[in-house]
């Protein structure tokens, strides 16, 4: 059985319907310390909090898990404002889950962040091996979990492995708390409203990725060989970088009318900080990474999910969805 913690939040929705259909239903427990978003859950749910130690071990005696995907966490904006809480989630939690997966040999998969950058790490193609000295608690969550994980898997054999995850767009669950939240908000307002107010500037590039893809990334990892995995704190990762500007104007081609204004807050300093694109070459050659989406083509999809969910008939006509009406 797969154990899913965090599996409300924006990836776990995703992966919870992808391992759902390679393994079945009867072979997943999503977890998450909210109630389950739909009313009957889609694959069994359990309520879990990951830094109760004891409710977690409890549930590693009741359940014969051969796998933990490890989700849960507090996001980088909601992390800087509640930083004890981001402290004992993604870390505390994440090491709950990693004694649990020593002591029942089993495998983990957890997702870091490029919030373990900062500042001083080189933004342009930021390379696997680097300076990691975050401004934020949510990046020192981040690194202090890769130092573990590489700890673990050194000093206890744990096999655990984690990506490095961009900004991740998706129309199936809500914006989390995240500085990377403005990708996913521009779809749903141009859709909705016809304009969007941008809380980073217009200029503020940024690695992102589909969701799609970043669920290809989890699945393609947990895959490999162990033998060719040369990197045990977290995987750089890439996709696509672009700026809200140029997300815009791919929007516009499709969405007639949309407009985009700006006014940065606090999470303009949190964007800054963190690189401009990613060199994952490694991932490429220890586990055959490779995204399958670009901008235009992730545009293109999100448009047309955000639109059958919010019911608007005559842009998924325009893109070319009548049959969906």
């Amino acid at each position: 059985m797969i154990l899913i913690t965090g599996a409300n939040g924006q990836i776990g929705v995703d992966l919870a319907e992808a391992l759902s259909a390679q393994h079945g239903t009867d072979h997943l427990l999503a977890t998450d310390l909210r109630p389950p978003l739909a009313d009957p859950p889609p694959v069994p749910f359990e309520v879990l909090d990951v830094t109760d130690e004891r409710a977690v071990e409890r549930l590693f005696s009741r359940c014969d898990f051969t796998q933990i995907i490890h989700l849960a966490g507090i996001l980088s904006a909601t992390g800087q404002q509640y930083p004890d809480l981001c402290w004992s989630v993604n870390v505390t939690g994440l090491k709950h889950m990693l004694d649990a997966a020593r002591q029942h040999e089993i495998p983990l998969f957890w997702p870091s962040s490029i919030a373990s950058f900062g500042p001083t790490t080189p933004r342009v193609e930021t390379p696997q091996h680097t300076i990691t000295e975050p401004k934020t608690m949510y990046g020192v969550t981040k690194v202090t979990g890769e130092l573990l994980s590489q700890f673990y898997a050194a000093q206890y054999d744990v096999d655990v492995r984690s990506v490095r995850f961009p900004g991740v767009v998706s129309h199936a669950a809500p914006p989390g708390g995240g500085t990377t939240d403005w990708a996913v908000a521009m779809f749903f307002d141009a859709v909705s409203k016809g304009s969007y107010q941008c809380f980073v500037g217009p200029d503020t590039r940024m690695p992102m990725m589909y969701m799609p893809d970043a669920v290809k990334s989890v699945l393609d990892l947990l895959r490999a060989d162990s033998r060719r995995l040369t990197v045990r704190t977290s995987y750089n990762v890439a996709s696509i970088s672009f700026t809200p500007a140029e997300l815009a104007g791919a929007i516009q081609k499709h969405v007639p009318g949309f407009t985009c204004t700006y006014a940065p807050d606090y999470r303009q300093d949190i964007a800054d900080s963190w690189p401009e694109s990613i060199d994952d070459n490694p991932a490429r050659t220890d586990w055959d990474w490779q995204p399958d989406f670009d901008l235009d083509g992730m545009v293109l999809d999100m448009l047309t999910g955000v639109a059958r969910r919010l019911g608007h008939t005559t842009l998924l006509a325009r893109l070319g969805h009548a049959d969906s009406i």
